[in-house]
């Protein structure tokens, strides 16, 4: 259950999702392949992102996409300590993004939730980590953890968390313009969906690799305490196995590697072992097919994936938009992100971050958030 469901904003009438900063410890980094970059974490995790603002008009998803803001003293954002984690822990800070789970939605109307897209694009040679505590699931829910570039599909598509509905194992995958294929992957998975990553292909279903870890997706990655997500955007021969351009990891809270939890400012891939998804170059030409990737927290409901009747019937019964986005809100107590830190990396032969555009009204929440608390530290409720 969230450990907060008390909408914080309301905008134009309608109860915002939550998007909050809460109590709690990160996990961090250590060794000699790639630089620290770019950290998006505690007061200032939401201080470079772009809110989409806009109903979802990209994946035909049942949602309104808001924003965090604005909001009033009388609706001031509380810090909470998560009831996800141990209650000793009490150092530094946690990002939620969330879907409304207070609103009664009317038939026609949409349920408000969160998209938001990096403001900096990140080259080849550049590796990303989050540490999430919990990760949104449940009937209609459509969560994603991904990246894509400016101008889609020419600059590709990094799919490295998602899922839905009552879905038990992660899905990663890649979008990109015809020609790139996965061949002779060296993963630990051997769920592999489809090789053809082109958006022309299978109606853009993508290149997939699934998780086998049911703790990778779900109510069994919170029942674990989460986990790492790391993502390879290597050049040739940067991971421990040569012509490796894209490699993905999964580590539950348990086995997240030394080289993640001792918060050094390097960290060297060839210490984390065989990636659970791998998409050789031998394929793929990272340098063809991609272009510096934007990255996105997002949730969806419905629309064309967790919508399609024939995935929804799967986990889910009833019909998606009529059984559960509109009516009461109980169904979405579990439909939120809980997450550490996200960290950019890059190696000698990557680029820093450079600033870019996108779509929507960049917002001041957590500086906001801070100068109105001020001195009063945490509020636990």
């Amino acid at each position: 259950m969230s450990p907060c469901h008390t909408p914080v904003v309301k905008l134009a009438g309608w109860l915002c999702p939550l998007i909050l900063v809460a109590l709690a410890s990160l996990p961090s980094a250590s060794a000699t392949q790639y630089s620290i970059k770019k950290e998006y974490s505690g007061s200032a995790f939401f201080d470079d992102w772009t809110f989409y603002n806009n109903y979802d008009n990209l994946t035909n998803g049942d949602a309104m996409y808001v924003l965090g803001v604005p909001f009033s003293s009388s609706s001031l954002p509380r810090l909470h300590l998560p009831t996800t984690l141990p209650t000793s822990i009490q150092r530094l800070l946690i990002a939620f993004i969330k879907v409304d789970n207070t609103t009664t939605v009317v038939y026609n109307d949409k349920r408000n939730t969160v998209r938001i897209t990096s403001n900096d694009t990140f080259s080849v040679g550049s590796l990303w980590v989050t540490d999430m505590y919990h990760v949104p699931y449940g009937c209609s829910v459509w969560p994603a953890w991904w990246s894509q570039a400016v101008q889609w599909p020419q600059g590709g598509e990094i799919d490295t968390f998602e899922g839905v509905n009552l879905q038990t194992n992660n899905q990663m995958s890649l979008h990109t313009e015809p020609g790139c294929t996965q061949v002779s992957p060296n993963e630990t998975s051997t769920l592999v969906t489809s090789t053809d990553c082109s958006y022309d292909a299978n109606s853009n279903q993508g290149c997939i690799v699934m998780d086998p870890s049911t703790s990778s997706f779900g109510s069994g990655f919170a029942s674990t305490g989460g986990g790492a997500f790391v993502t390879e955007f290597a050049t040739t021969g940067i991971s421990q196995v040569t012509s490796i351009p894209i490699s993905i990891w999964f580590f539950p809270r348990s086995q997240i590697p030394s080289a993640l939890s001792s918060n050094a400012s390097t960290v060297d891939t060839a210490t984390f072992g065989t990636p659970v998804g791998n998409w050789p170059s031998t394929g793929c030409n990272v340098q063809d097919f991609f272009q510096p990737q934007q990255l996105i927290f997002d949730i969806t409901l419905c629309g064309d994936f967790a919508g399609n009747a024939a995935i929804f019937n799967q986990t889910c019964t009833g019909v998606c938009y009529n059984d559960y986005v509109i009516g009461p809100p109980s169904g979405y107590d579990n439909a939120y992100f809980e997450i550490g830190y996200v960290r950019v990396l890059s190696s000698a032969s990557g680029s820093s971050p450079s600033g870019s555009s996108a779509n929507g009204i960049r917002t001041a929440f957590v500086t906001s958030l801070f100068a109105a608390v001020g001195a009063l530290g945490v509020m636990l409720i």
